[in-house]
């Protein structure tokens, strides 16, 4: 025989997995389509009921029970689904965690199954194994608290029956028709049981691509959080932290490390001239530029405003000042008209080695001093210190 506690798997279950939002981070959105979950929900109880309401026809056709059990037992199912599809339609649901209310559902529809076994033990059995298809629907969305609590009240409901009682609880089988009644109680739990098994299967499913989506979009989060917003390049934070790592690195392994600390020449006066928008241009072409003709190794970050910090790690002095130039050459080739007509734009930079005396603040204020070396001589050139 079955109950309420089912509801309709397949399409939905991807919508289940809402489920995870608090009541505060639930939107218009998510709210609706609870609210129709539900209702789905409660449809699928109605057709529960009317089935176990046809099995205790069949019962009360044999005069195994009063002919008003099969409606009564509809009649109170359909009650306790009103009650909460009326909290469902009112929003009171909703300022729950579990919007399905789901220890309140089981323990009324226990609640009735037990108030019938008491009624009409003579088919208890039936009523007794319903509870299984009940705590099966819980599952799919209980904490472990709340099983402890549900499976307590339904221990204490069957001790007060069987060691409380001497109800002759049993299952009619003395003729055709009530072996054919009581199959179909069994049946149909069994059924359903199968019914919710496959919409647990189906939501952990739904819940693993979620996980999968939700790993990615925090991968996507670590990145923006390490990469400058406007030049793709990492920002200072990160960039200072692998300036850090690659000192450590270097005096480990006893390797070289250089930096370069690259400055755009006049960077002012392009915006002063053609506007932020035109600037902002400018420092990503020069960020994609710098990407394209680098190591795979190494590391570029926009160190504040026109400023950039390249690290490259296991290279000596005299490679460091050639490649820098190499860079600095490729720079002021780019053909710049295309963001305005004459435009020119070249880069300074101060590149040092990492001695052993060296911090990070140390090793950085060299680079700077030798930048503003390359400045002083007059820009578009490489400095060292």
């Amino acid at each position: 025989m079955s109950t309420a506690a089912t509801s309709f798997p397949g399409r939905n279950a991807a919508e289940v997995a809402d489920l995870v939002l608090t009541p505060e981070a639930a939107t218009p959105e998510v709210l609706a389509r609870r609210t129709r979950q539900r209702r789905q929900m409660y449809v699928g109880q109605v057709a529960s009921y009317s089935l176990g309401a046809f099995v205790l026809l069949l019962y009360g056709y044999d005069g195994v029970v009063h002919a008003n059990v099969p409606s009564l037992f509809w009649v109170g199912g359909l009650m306790i689904i009103g009650i909460f599809v009326v909290m469902s339609e009112a929003g009171v649901a909703d300022r729950h965690n579990d919007h399905y209310l789901t220890v309140f559902q089981i323990s009324a529809h226990m609640a009735l199954q037990f108030v019938f076994l008491v009624s009409v033990p003579t088919i208890g059995i039936a009523f007794i194994s319903v509870l299984f298809l009940i705590f099966a629907f819980g599952t799919l969305r209980m904490t472990s608290t709340q099983a402890i609590l549900t499976w307590t009240l339904a221990t204490v409901a069957l001790a007060a029956v069987f060691l409380g009682s001497d109800l002759p609880i049993g299952m009619p089988v003395a003729t055709r028709l009530q072996r054919t009644a009581s199959m179909l109680c069994f049946v149909l739990v069994i059924g359903q049981c199968a019914f919710l098994g496959l919409f647990g299967a189906t939501l952990r499913k739904v819940l693993y691509r979620r996980s999968i989506e939700l790993k990615d979009a925090y991968r996507r989060i670590e990145e923006l959080a390490e990469l400058d917003e406007l030049t793709g390049s990492y920002n200072r934070r990160c960039i200072m932290r692998l300036l850090d790592a690659e000192i450590e690195k270097s005096r480990q392994s006893g390797t070289p490390c250089a930096i370069a600390l690259m400055d755009l020449d006049w960077f002012k006066r392009i915006n002063d001239a053609h506007g932020h928008p035109v600037g902002d241009e400018v420092l990503r072409t020069f960020a994609i530029t710098i990407f394209a003709n680098i190591r795979p190794d190494d590391r570029f970050g926009r160190y504040g405003g026109e400023e950039f910090l390249l690290l490259l790690p296991g290279t000596a002095s005299e490679a460091a000042s050639r490649m820098l130039d190499r860079l600095r050459s490729i720079v002021a080739e780019l053909d710049w008209s295309a963001f305005s007509p004459g435009m020119r734009v070249t880069i300074s930079a101060g590149v040092v080695t990492l001695r052993d005396a060296d911090t990070a603040d140390t090793f950085l204020a060299r680079a700077d001093s030798a930048l503003y070396s390359a400045k002083a001589q007059g820009r578009n050139r490489i400095a060292t210190s």
